[in-house]
C-alpha cells in the first residue's frame, strides 16, 4: 500500500511528484489489466460501501469548497455543479454499483474468423492502460471515473478542479479504502495532490510515457489548453452548445415539456439546451407559449426580432449568443424556416454534442437524426438524457464530441481498445 495522499502545494517539486505518480499508476495498470472480473467487482463493491460510509466526511469537505466558491463570487449554476448533498453522495455510490453490475469488457472477443491458410484470428477488447482525467467543478466525476476505469481494467490519474479540491480528496480517500479492502493496488486510482496548474501541463506531456490517453471534462478554457498542449491522445469533450428544434408538426404540450426539462432541469450540465429553434410554420401558435413558459420558470431569454415581438421581456440575441454554452438559466431563441434551416443553424453554431427535434412528422425526424452531425441526436426527448447513466452505461467520464475511438458518453466499453490474437498451426508466409 502506498503512503497516504499528501499535498505537494508549495513543495517546489511538483514535477518529481507527478513523475512518481505516473510511474506508480503505470505499474498498477499492468496489475489491473490482468485482474479477474470478480476481483475488480469486489473492489467496486467495497468502494461503493466506503463512499456511503464516508458521507459525513465528504459533505464536510464539500461545505468548505462551496463556502470558498461563494466567497469568490461563483454563480448559482457553478455552485450547483460543485455542491453535494446526501442524495448526490448516494447517487455516486449507486453509480459505482451499477458499473459493477455491467458485463466486463476486458477479454471479450468482438470478431473472429479463419483465413484460408488456417490462421484463426480474433479481435479482443483490452484496457487502454493509464487514463488521465482532468475535470472541473464536479466532484462526483471522481467516483464515476475511478469506477469506470477500474471496471475497464485501467489505472486512472485524476486531476480535479481547484475549486473542488477538498471534496475530491475526500471521495478519493473512500475509493482508495475500497481498493485496499479488495487487495488491489491503491495506485490504480491516483489523485493529483496539488491545485497547481503545472500538474495539468505535466499530465498533458504524458508523465514520461505513463499516460496513454487524456480525457478533459470542463469548459472551453480547459479543453483549449488540453488540445493545444497534449502530447498524448485526447478524448475531446467540447462545450455543450445543445439545441432543441420545435418543428412545425410538434405537439405544443410535448414541446413545452421537452424544452422546459432540456433547459431548466439542471442548467449547469453539458446536456442542457442553450438554444431553442422554432419552425416558422408553428411560430404563431407555439413561440409565445414556449417563451412565456421559460420566462416564468426564471430563464432569461435572448431572441431574434420575431421572438422579441412576442414578449417585451426578451432581450436581443447577438451573434455570439448562438454559439454560447451558458450553463445558466439563459437561452437563445430563434425562428427558422423548417428543418433545413434548423440543421444549417446547428451545423453553423453547434458543438456536435447533443441536439433534439420535437415533431410528429416521422420524415422530419429521420432527416434530423440522419443529418445533424452530433454525438447524440434525439427525437421527442430532452437533451438532458445526454448522460452515460441514462444510456445504461452506469456512469460516464464525459461526452466525447470528436470522431476518433469514442463518441458520445464515454463508458466502460469506450475505455477499452482492442488487439488481435492469431492462432496458427505452424503456418509461414510464402
Amino acid at each position: 500500500m502506498t503512503a497516504p495522499l499528501k499535498s505537494v502545494e508549495g513543495s517546489g517539486d511538483i514535477a518529481a511528484a507527478m513523475t512518481a505518480l505516473g510511474r506508480r499508476a503505470k505499474a498498477a495498470a499492468r496489475a489491473i489489466a490482468l485482474c479477474p472480473a470478480a476481483r475488480k467487482d469486489a473492489a467496486l463493491a467495497a468502494m461503493a460501501t466506503a463512499v456511503r460510509a464516508a458521507g459525513a466526511e465528504i459533505l464536510a469537505a464539500n461545505a468548505e469548497d462551496v463556502a470558498e466558491a461563494r466567497s469568490g463570487g461563483a454563480t448559482a449554476a457553478f455552485i450547483d455543479r460543485l455542491a453535494l448533498d446526501a442524495k448526490r453522495i448516494a447517487a455516486m455510490a449507486d453509480g459505482i454499483d451499477v458499473v459493477r453490475a455491467l458485463d466486463d469488457p476486458v477479454g471479450r472477443v468482438t470478431e473472429a474468423w479463419t483465413r484460408p491458410n488456417g490462421l484463426r484470428i480474433e479481435r479482443v477488447r483490452v484496457p487502454l492502460g493509464v487514463v488521465g482525467v482532468i475535470y472541473e467543478s464536479r466532484p462526483n466525476v471522481t467516483a464515476d471515473a475511478g469506477a469506470l476505469c477500474l471496471k475497464a481494467g485501467n489505472a486512472v490519474i485524476l486531476r480535479g478542479g481547484s475549486e473542488s479540491f477538498r471534496s475530491t480528496r475526500a471521495i478519493h480517500a473512500a475509493l482508495a479504502r475500497g481498493l485496499v479492502a479488495a487487495g488491489l493496488p491503491e495506485d490504480a486510482i491516483a489523485l493529483v495532490p496539488t491545485r497547481d496548474r503545472a500538474a495539468v501541463g505535466l499530465m498533458l506531456q504524458g508523465l514520461d510515457g505513463a499516460v496513454d490517453v487524456i480525457v478533459p471534462r470542463g469548459g472551453k478554457g480547459l479543453v483549449a489548453r488540453v488540445q493545444s498542449e497534449a502530447r498524448v491522445p485526447v478524448f475531446a469533450h467540447l462545450d455543450g452548445n445543445c439545441h432543441v428544434y420545435v418543428d412545425g408538426a410538434a405537439d405544443l404540450a410535448m414541446a413545452k415539456a421537452v424544452v422546459l426539462n432540456a433547459k431548466m432541469r439542471r442548467t449547469g450540465v453539458c446536456g442542457a439546451a442553450e438554444t431553442l429553434l422554432v419552425d416558422r410554420a408553428c411560430a404563431a401558435t407555439h413561440l409565445a407559449p414556449l417563451v412565456t413558459m421559460l420566462l416564468e420558470a426564471g430563464c432569461a431569454v435572448r431572441g431574434d426580432a420575431e421572438t422579441r415581438e412576442v414578449d417585451a421581456r426578451v432581450s436581443p440575441a447577438t451573434e455570439e449568443d448562438w454559439a454560447t454554452e451558458y450553463l445558466d438559466a439563459v437561452i437563445a431563441v430563434r425562428v427558422v424556416d423548417g428543418v433545413d434551416a434548423a440543421i444549417a443553424h446547428i451545423e453553423g453554431y453547434g458543438s456536435h454534442h447533443t441536439d433534439a427535434i420535437v415533431t410528429a412528422d416521422p420524415a422530419a425526424a429521420e432527416r434530423f437524426l440522419a443529418e445533424v452531425d452530433s454525438a447524440i441526436v434525439l427525437h421527442n426527448a430532452s437533451t438532458q438524457f445526454a448522460d452515460g447513466g441514462e444510456f445504461g452505461f452506469g456512469a460516464e467520464i464525459g461526452i466525447a464530441t470528436g470522431r476518433l475511438h469514442a463518441r458520445g458518453p464515454v463508458g466502460v466499453e469506450q475505455l477499452t481498445t482492442f488487439k488481435y490474437r492469431v492462432r496458427g498451426t505452424g503456418q509461414t508466409r510464402p
